[in-house]
C-alpha cells in the first residue's frame, strides 16, 4: 500500500514513521527548509519529497496517481482541504484523510472538498489508514460501542462473491449483520433469503473481524488496482 502524506511537522513525521515501521510505502511532501533538515534526521531520504503539496505538478511527481490514500496533515486547514480536493478530482485517489487544526473549520471537511475522513491525531490516522485500506472499497461511516463495532457501507461490484447468494448462506462472521440494502435508490430491510445484486449498496454493523469477512465477500476481483498494480 502506498500512502502519500502532506506536511512534515510533528503529526506528519510521526505518521510517516509509524507507517514506515509497518512496511508501508510512504512518501512525505514538505517545502519548508527548516523542517526538511529535521525530516532527513527522522526518516529515510527516499520517503521525503520537497515541494508544495497543493501543486498538481508536485503531486504528480511524488506519485499521487499510484497512491492508495492521501493524508493531508499540514498545520493549515486551507492547505489540507485544497490537497484533498486536488488529489480526488485530478488523480482519483481512493481515500483522503485530513487533519483538522481549528475545530471551527470542521464543518468544511466533507464531501464538497473531497474529504473522506477528518482527524487530528497521528496515531489515530495510522490506525485508520490500516483499517480502511484492509477493507478495500468498504467505507466506515461511524463507530459504536467505543470502537468495538463499526457501521460500514459498500457498493456491490461486478464479480463479487456475494452476488446471487442468500444472506443466510453467506457464512459471514458471527459479529456482522447486514442492516439494509439500497437498490435503485430504494432502501429495504433484508431477510435471510434476500439476495445481493450487482450495484446494490449495503449498510452493515460489524466487528473488525466481521467487517474483514464482509469485505472479502464484496471485493471486486483484483481490488484495488492503481495504474495496473495490485495493492501492496
Amino acid at each position: 500500500m502506498f500512502v502519500l502524506i502532506a506536511g512534515g511537522g510533528r503529526t506528519g513525521t510521526r505518521l510517516a514513521s509509524l507507517l514506515v515501521n509497518q512496511n508501508y510505502k510512504v512518501r512525505l511532501i514538505e517545502h519548508r527548509r527548516e523542517l526538511l533538515t529535521h525530516l532527513h534526521q527522522e526518516l529515510p531520504t527516499e520517503v521525503i519529497y520537497e515541494g508544495n503539496a497543493v501543486d498538481p505538478g508536485v503531486l504528480e511527481a511524488a506519485g499521487a496517481r499510484e497512491a492508495h490514500v492521501i493524508a493531508a496533515v499540514t498545520s493549515e486547514d486551507a492547505t489540507n482541504l485544497a490537497m484533498c480536493f486536488v488529489v480526488k478530482t485530478m488523480f482519483d485517489v481512493p481515500r483522503t484523510i485530513a487533519r483538522v487544526n481549528n475545530p471551527v473549520n470542521a464543518w468544511l471537511f466533507n464531501d464538497t472538498f473531497k474529504v473522506d475522513v477528518a482527524l487530528n491525531s497521528a496515531d489515530v490516522l495510522a490506525h485508520l489508514i490500516q483499517e480502511e485500506m484492509s477493507l478495500g472499497d468498504m467505507m466506515t461511516i461511524f463507530k459504536i460501542r467505543r470502537g468495538h463495532y463499526s457501521v460500514v457501507e459498500e457498493k456491490v461490484p461486478p464479480g463479487a462473491k456475494a452476488i446471487g447468494i442468500p444472506l443466510k448462506d453467506m457464512a459471514l462472521a458471527e459479529h456482522c449483520v447486514i442492516a439494509a440494502i439500497i437498490r435503485d435508490g430504494v432502501m429495504t430491510l433484508p431477510r435471510g433469503d434476500s439476495i445481493l445484486q450487482e450495484n446494490d449498496e449495503i449498510i452493515a454493523v460489524a466487528s473488525p473481524q466481521g467487517a474483514q469477512k464482509l469485505a472479502e465477500m464484496l471485493a471486486h476481483p483484483g481490488y484495488p488496482v492503481r495504474n495496473g498494480k495490485q495493492k501492496e
